[in-house]
């Protein structure tokens, strides 16, 4: 039976950047159409089964009940078994239980931070991930219903552009020696010592950075890098900058409507399988635009750039 997974998440695009920028709150009402439409553009191309994230605010089931009579759907929508936390580990978990239920595919509505933890749990399962965050360069702008056409076609084995479904990469994060976390885009050293708000909004206190990616038309942390030496998502390498004096120094949108000066002392082109040392302890660690990891004095980390994230769906080479 072909099965595609929809994760929700009703938190993204609300966090303090939006307070202290000039975005805009993706509501979640506009989530349940999004969702509406895809489940049309899903049931389009015989998917027989969707299994989706529960949340508080209940997008997949508002969804449902908004089609019109004429619009029924001949697939079946369940929840998976999740209780429900109202914290980033629910879009982890639900990620983990729909790689089990072996999902041919997995839609995710959210930014980068959501992205990065269903990346976490969703091991070999293709995501086609809608942008609908503050930082948006992992996920990618596609109309819901061309999004659940593509993740249909994927999912059923219809789709046999070799380009449907490509990999891509991720920096694994090494404390001590032992892996602990990864991130889809970048991993920012920050002079803090608490995590506080998740969320990063300022380049005061900026000490080091390591990027996947990142273009001069992006936003968020990876724009730095982008406007420094643009690498996509395709390119065999990454970008590793170290803040200060006596460098470079660039304007780039670290959130929206913020456009700021920053100074970059030195910054490299790195390889496949290179690890950068981080040289500032303590700290706290911002993976993929959320303050994550607290590092201690003592400690030492190592951040290694691979080809070893999530396999992403090309929608337009999946349904061409």
């Amino acid at each position: 039976m072909v099965t595609v997974g929809i994760i929700a998440n009703p938190a993204s695009g609300k966090d303090i950047r939006r307070l202290v920028s000039y975005g805009t709150v993706f509501d979640n009402q506009e989530k349940v159409n999004i969702v509406r439409r895809i489940l049309l553009g899903l049931a389009a191309v015989h998917v027989k089964r969707v299994v989706y994230m529960p949340d508080y605010y209940g997008i997949v089931p508002r969804a449902l009940d908004g089609l019109k009579s004429q619009d029924k759907l001949p697939l079946e929508v369940v929840p998976v078994d999740l209780e429900l936390t109202g914290t980033q580990e629910d879009s982890f978990k639900a990620a983990q239980i729909m790689a089990e239920c072996k999902v041919g595919s997995l839609i995710t509505l959210g930014g980068d931070g959501t992205n990065r933890l269903v990346a976490k749990g969703c091991g070999n399962v293709p995501l086609l991930p809608v942008s609908t965050g503050t930082n948006n360069v992992f996920p990618v702008m596609v109309e819901g219903t061309i999004a659940g056409l593509a993740a249909g076609k994927v999912a059923g084995g219809s789709s046999n552009h070799p380009q449907a479904v490509r990999p891509s990469k991720k920096l694994i994060i090494y404390l001590n020696g032992i892996p602990v976390d990864i991130a889809l885009i970048d991993a920012v050293v920050i002079k803090d010592v608490f995590i506080g708000a998740r969320a990063i909004w300022e380049v005061q206190g900026l000490l080091q950075g390591v990027f996947t990616r990142g273009e001069p038309h992006n936003i968020g942390m990876a724009s730095i890098a982008g406007n420094l030496l643009a690498i996509g998502s395709k390119d065999k390498a990454g970008l590793a900058l170290e803040f200060g004096e006596g460098g470079s120094s660039v304007t780039a949108p670290i959130a929206p409507g913020m456009i700021v000066p920053v100074k970059v002392k030195t910054y490299e082109k790195i390889k496949l399988q290179q690890t950068v040392k981080l040289h500032h302890t303590p700290c706290i660690i911002a993976l993929d635009g959320e303050r994550e990891l607290a590092i201690k004095e003592d400690d030492e980390v190592q951040i290694e750039l691979t080809f070893a994230g999530p396999s992403v769906i090309d929608y337009k080479a999946a349904l061409q």
